[in-house]
């Protein structure tokens, strides 16, 4: 009787057909194919995310850059205003009413439009922030509710 243990060989193997050899090498071929595309992925990924740092780092600054550049120009807008104030005040003096109730009148209002000019020129949009800030910060309540009035104002203003 054979013995069930020892299986006849096929032909492929007894002509020296090595095609388990050949799967093993497929099988390193294609771990080495995989490791390699999963290097390049890897560097590839790494690329995208160096230059989409690079780009949001380049767009914050450029945006910095505008935000700082609109302050300024609003602080300088902010001045130009005071100048004009404090010029119309002056206007204000020369021509209008020197005596009287219309005098006293005139007079008053240039010397609000002069110290507003003054104030401007001196503390800037900066300087409005910060006195609203501290006014708010004494005044909590009244501030909250002045909020809500304007709020309510707006909201019917755009409502029709």
């Amino acid at each position: 009787m054979a013995n069930p243990s020892s299986s006849p060989r096929s032909k492929e193997e007894t002509q020296g057909g090595n095609f388990g050899q050949f799967g093993t090498e497929g099988r390193g071929r294609g771990q080495e194919t995989g490791t390699s595309f999963g290097d390049k992925a890897k560097e590839v990924a790494s690329n995208v995310s160096d230059t989409a740092r690079d780009a949001a780092s380049s767009a914050a600054h450029t945006a910095s850059e505008m935000a700082s550049n609109v302050g300024q120009k609003a602080e300088d807008a902010t001045s130009s205003v005071g100048s004009s104030m404090k010029s119309l005040a002056g206007t204000l003096r020369e021509r209008g009413p020197h005596g009287g109730f219309a005098g006293q009148a005139t007079s008053s209002v240039a010397d609000s439009l002069e110290r507003g000019g003054r104030y401007l020129e001196e503390q800037g949009l900066r300087g409005i922030g910060e006195d609203l800030t501290n006014l708010i910060r004494r005044n909590p309540i009244p501030a909250l509710l002045v909020g809500i009035g304007v709020g309510y104002l707006l909201a019917r203003a755009t409502r029709s």
